[in-house]
């Protein structure tokens, strides 16, 4: 039987900080460091390689071109290695993990990000123990097979969906959270897994990724009083295909007529505009109120309960590799990659 083996992919973050002695601010340093502070991986009993970004990057200065050189950095090691492990700063983590989840397709082997709040050689940080339990999911297996075959983010001693989660916190160790999604599987004195809420869905070939993402999209959260002049700028927006609508509760929006022949002027130019929640948990409900009847009216898809972070890679991907705009609202309003419950209601 061969040995296991998981690659670690280094981007950067507060994982692999030191404090700059000129300067007091945290700057990266280099993999070889975060292993000598984590001497329990060589206890592992599979091979664990690393590969360090050219560029490590603070997470805050990511760029979609990052998601595509990870596919890439992914797919040309894909049969070499059982799992793959990403270190990842927490600011865009979920961006990352989402965009990845619908960039690779037919995935059947983990691809697990995750870092920490406190940097590694810290004597408090929670680096430690989130890089050796994504180590030890990202090389589980059951029966010749991969226990969690999809992208998720370890953080907290919770494992989560990549495109379910959301950062909620700036300074628990309990950063991240998936508010309309189970955990994949909680870490304590052993990992339990939630089989029933990990994708075991049957693949149609083999792994691929598109790698294209358009950034074309804006966002716009509703607010009382927002100024006319606020949304024409955004509708406004040169080359813009793709508004993400960020409304109150269960999807509703003004219903003044000012604000409303804003949002049909939008479609009739072709801008598809996604329904998004500003709340947490919970889902767009278009329709079950008159404030969300006009926008489904106007052709809004309905975001159900995606997260803001799912959203803005979801439309990314579906516009950077589809051109037919009846076929992108199909996909908005269907899980393509387990991102949303699609809840159909009577009205």
């Amino acid at each position: 039987m061969s040995t296991k083996s998981v690659l670690i992919i280094y981007t950067g973050g507060t994982i692999g900080m030191v404090n700059d002695p000129a300067t007091g601010a945290l700057c990266p340093f280099n993999f070889e460091q975060i292993a000598k502070a984590v001497p329990e991986i060589k206890e592992f009993g599979f091979n664990i390689d690393s590969y360090t970004l050219p560029e490590i990057i603070d997470s805050s200065d990511l760029q979609p071109s990052i998601w595509a050189d990870l596919c890439r950095i992914i797919l040309e090691r894909y049969d070499q290695y059982d799992g793959f492990v990403i270190l990842h700063g927490t600011d865009t983590m979920a961006y990352s993990a989402s965009a990845l989840s619908f960039m690779l397709s037919n995935l059947t082997k983990p691809v697990v990000f995750t870092g920490s709040q406190l940097p590694i050689g810290t004597i408090r940080t929670d680096g430690r123990e989130n890089l050796i339990a994504a180590l030890e999911i990202a090389a589980a297996t059951l029966e010749g097979k991969a226990i969690v075959p999809e992208v998720c983010i370890l953080f907290g001693a919770k494992l989560f969906r990549g495109n379910r989660t959301t950062k909620i916190n700036a300074e628990s160790f309990d950063a991240f959270q998936a508010f309309n999604y189970p955990p994949l599987a909680e870490i304590g004195i052993h990992i339990h897994y939630n089989y029933g809420a990990i994708d075991y869905s049957p693949k149609a070939g083999p792994v691929t990724a598109y790698t294209q993402m358009d950034t074309h999209i804006a966002i716009l959260q509703l607010f009382p009083g927002i100024r006319p002049e606020l949304i024409d700028s955004v509708i406004g927006t040169p080359g813009l295909k793709g508004l993400i609508l960020e409304t109150y509760g269960s999807g509703n929006a003004p219903t003044d007529r000012t604000f409303l022949s804003k949002i049909k002027h939008a479609t009739d130019q072709g801008i598809l505009i996604y329904n998004v929640t500003q709340c947490q948990g919970g889902t767009v409900e278009m329709g079950r109120y008159e404030t969300s009847r006009e926008l489904l009216n106007y052709g809004v898809s309905s975001g159900f309960d995606i997260t803001i972070e799912a959203a803005l890679c979801k439309m990314m991907h579906l516009l950077g590799n589809y051109s037919d705009p009846n076929e992108i609202k199909k996909y908005l309003n269907s899980s393509i990659k387990g991102e949303i419950t699609v809840n159909r209601i009577g009205f």
